[in-house]
This record gives structure tokens, sequence and C-alpha cells, in this order.
């Protein structure tokens, strides 16, 4: 009997780590908004501090060559939840706010990685930008969410006293979205706080309520996305800039580096630190022009298909599965992050639904020495502009520019073209594209450049019945 109690302590503590071993981990992924590859610490920024995102890379991985499926946000966002090239439900476009439009979104044929988490038992939740369509079909809830705390269309205003229209039944343009009251669930509320610490307020209390069932927070933020605005909080932080785009800019980069602070800390405090995977990313590369946010040396900023547009801070800490430190220089893309996820859960997909990423968590650990992916592949339908990007070569193809074939291991700016001095490759590129191309489908809907004759084929576009 004595030694039965002298060895109960010892069972029980390892049974308890069996089990933490053995409990699906939750998943967090921070999905920043318009921010630039070179505006986080891990990427070399040097006016704005992000020690709480540089965690995450301490922590875990940094992607050197992280992309994003699209340059702007709405399709990026549709090729991030569903694990899928957008365009193969074509998703191609970025949607207007169109709440009678069920085509307007991410189609009810695709799984997101809420619905897949779900049928493994997990509670869902969306924090701020939707941007996946408005119509109520298409609302989070109905998308395999449990909650929902943000707003439907593809930014917002700051400030709460901006936020003048009750819900999207007063909208009668595209911009009134943007002044729309915040949803819990599908209810307005009066929200007091600044919107990017709403969000992070909000993520925190959810890890709190949901200590004990396995998680997904899918953390939207609308920073650092126009408009431009910030509290003097965050404002004053930034007395030594002095381009005051950039510094509302930097403002706005930093309330959001203390949410996620905020969340990192709620996850220590809580214990589930070791068990939950954290990934950190930006939607598509910094628009430059607008909002002063600084992609580096890249070329290109949002909308095009040059590195500046695509290629994203992203970073993934998951304790005890990912070596904190590691830097992986070898191309991966948003789409691996559901991948990763299904494999790491044992989670169940619609085999009529393949991913198109893969799980990283082989290649991180040294297992697979291989590039994750033999060919990435992007598509602007409108502009009929193309790239292809492989470990060594990338091609971008436009009218403006006609054919460019880059080295992307020793020319990271892309500044050299050299495709008259090795058209061999470009046109081995450019076949796989074709080949890819031919399983795209047409665009399910018209987009925000085409809102004009979207209006003229829907003039009920805002009418509501009373």
């Amino acid at each position: 009997m004595r030694k039965l109690i002298f060895f109960l302590p010892f069972v029980l503590c390892l049974t308890m780590q069996i089990q933490a071993q053995n409990a699906k981990p939750n998943v967090i992924v921070i999905l920043a908004d318009d921010l630039g590859y070179q505006d986080v610490g891990f990427n070399g920024c040097k006016d704005i501090p992000t020690p709480n995102i540089d965690k995450i890379a301490k922590n875990g991985v940094v992607f050197k060559n992280g992309y994003v499926t699209y340059a702007v946000c709405g399709p990026s966002r549709a090729g991030l939840i569903t694990g899928r090239y957008q365009d193969r439900f074509g998703f191609s476009r970025n949607p207007l706010l169109a709440p009678h439009d069920i085509d307007m979104g991410l189609p009810l044929s695709e799984e997101t990685m809420a619905d897949i988490l779900k049928k493994s038992g997990y509670k869902s939740t969306v924090l701020g930008k939707w941007h996946l369509g408005s119509h109520p079909a298409l609302h989070p809830l109905k998308r395999g969410f449990d909650e929902f705390f943000g707003f439907v269309d593809g930014g917002h205003q700051y400030f709460p006293e901006s936020w003048t229209l009750n819900d999207i039944t007063e909208t009668r343009t595209q911009n009134d979205g943007y002044r729309t009251k915040l949803l819990r669930g599908n209810k307005p509320i009066e929200e007091k706080e600044y919107l990017t610490d709403a969000l992070s307020r909000e993520a925190v209390e959810f890890i709190g309520r949901n200590t004990k069932t396995p998680f997904f927070i899918y953390l939207a933020y609308n920073a650092p996305h126009s408009p431009l605005q910030a509290t003097s909080k965050y404002l004053d932080r930034f007395s030594a800039i002095q381009n005051p785009k950039r510094k509302t800019y930097a403002a706005m980069v930093s309330a959001m580096d203390d949410g996620v602070g905020a969340v990192l800390q709620q996850l220590k405090d809580k214990g589930l630190e070791k068990n939950t995977m954290v990934v950190f990313l930006s939607d598509n590369g910094g628009p430059e022009n607008d909002n002063a946010s600084d992609n580096g040396i890249l070329r290109g900023q949002k909308s095009n298909f040059w590195d500046g547009g695509i290629k994203v801070p992203f970073a993934i800490q998951w304790p005890g599965k990912i070596k904190a430190g590691t830097v992986y220089e070898k191309p991966v893309i948003s789409l691996d992050i559901l991948a990763t996820v299904v494999a790491s859960v044992k989670a169940k997909i619609n085999p009529a639904k393949p991913l198109d990423g893969v799980n990283l968590l082989p290649y991180l650990n040294g297992e697979n020495k291989k590039a994750p992916h033999d060919y990435l592949f992007w598509r602007n339908y409108d502009q009929d502009i193309i790239a292809v990007r492989t470990e060594k070569h990338k091609i971008v193809v436009t009218k403006a520019f006609n054919e460019e074939l880059f080295n992307s291991l020793e020319d990271i700016a892309e500044k050299t073209n050299l495709f008259q001095d090795d058209k061999q490759t470009f046109d081995k590129l450019m076949q796989q594209w074709k080949v890819w191309n031919g399983q795209l489908k047409e665009p399910l809907f018209l987009g925000l450049t085409q809102e004009k004759q979207y209006n003229e084929l829907n003039p009920k576009r805002f009418v509501f019945d009373k």
C-alpha cells in the first residue's frame, strides 16, 4: 500500500501529460489586413516595434517566402478559409456589399476551416472582418462558426462614434458598410471601444470561456487597412515619425501588436500555450501608396503579383511541434494552414473538395527536405495577369510588362528579367499554369471594380423590406 501511495502522484502526473499530448490542439489564425512585408520586427522593421507579433516568430517559425493566394483581400481570405485555390469555385473577385445576392461570396458548396473543425468537436469564432458574403445564408454562423463578433463588409471605420447605421438594412452605398454597428452573432450591438482593441478583448474572453474545449479563433483584424485611424494611446508612441500617414499606420499596427500580446498572455495564463497553434499573416501585401505601409525591397504592392503584392509577413508558433527560432526559406502559401491543421487534428474533409495546401510539419521538422510545393499559382481573371513560383524561379505575365522570369533565390527584388535568357524555363512554368488554369471556374460574381455594371443589373441592391 505504501508503494502504491508513493507512486500515485507520479502516475497521475504521467496521465495528465499523456492526456495533454493527446488533446486536440487549439488553433488561432491572426490575419492582418494590408500589412506591409517589412512592417514587423521579424522581417526587419525599425520604426514600428512589434514585440508581441515577433514572439510568434521567435517561438516558432518565420516563413521568408510565405505567400497568399491573391493580392487583394476577398479572394485571399476565401483561399485561406477553405484551403483551396479560390478560383476553383469562382471566387475570383473582391465581393461587393450585396445583401440580397447569395452568389456574392463564398459558395455554399465549399467547406470552411470552421466547418471541418466542427466535425472534430471544435468550438469556433470569427472576430473582425468577414468579407466572404453579406447575404444571410453566407453569414459566419451559417459557415461553421459558433460565434461572430465583427462586420460582414470589406472594411470598417475604427471609432464607435462613426458607426451611425444600425445595421446593413440602412446601407445605401458600398461605403455605408463601413459605418454599421458591429454584430454579435446576428444582432447589432453598442460597442464603445476602438475597433482593434474590441477585437483583441473578444479573443481573450473567448479563450477564457473555452479552456476545456478545443477551439478555433479566426481573429481577422481590420488593421491596418484604411481609413487610417488611431487613438492617442497608440499615436503617442510614434512622435518620432514625421510622415502623418506613416505615423497613424504605425499606431494601428501597434494596437494590433498589443492585441496579439494579450492573446498570447491569455494562452499562457490558462496553460494552453503548448497545445495551441498560433498563426500570424497578412491577407495581402501592403498598399504602400494608400496606407504608408512598407514592403521593403519587394517589387510591387497590394493588387499585383510581384512579391510586394502576394508575399506577406507569415509566422507560426506551436511549442513542442515546431522548433523555436526556425527560419524556413522554401515557398509556402496560406493554403497550407488548413492542410496542416487537418493533418494535426486528423480531421475529415469532403473528398470531392481536396485541399491544395500541404501539411507543413514534416518540412519544418526536417523529415522532408524537398520543397512543399512544386508550383504555386496565381490568376487575376479580369486583368489577365498570371504568376507561377517554384523554389528557384517565378514568372509574372502582364499586359503592360509582358513576360517576366526571375531567379527568386538571387533576385528578391525581381529586378532582372531573365525571359530572353531562359525561355525554356519560362515555357515550362507557363505550361504548368495552363494545366492549372484548366481546372478553374469562371468568376461567380461581379466584383468591386464592376460596381457600376452590378448596380445596373441589380437596381434594388439596397432595397429592404420594412
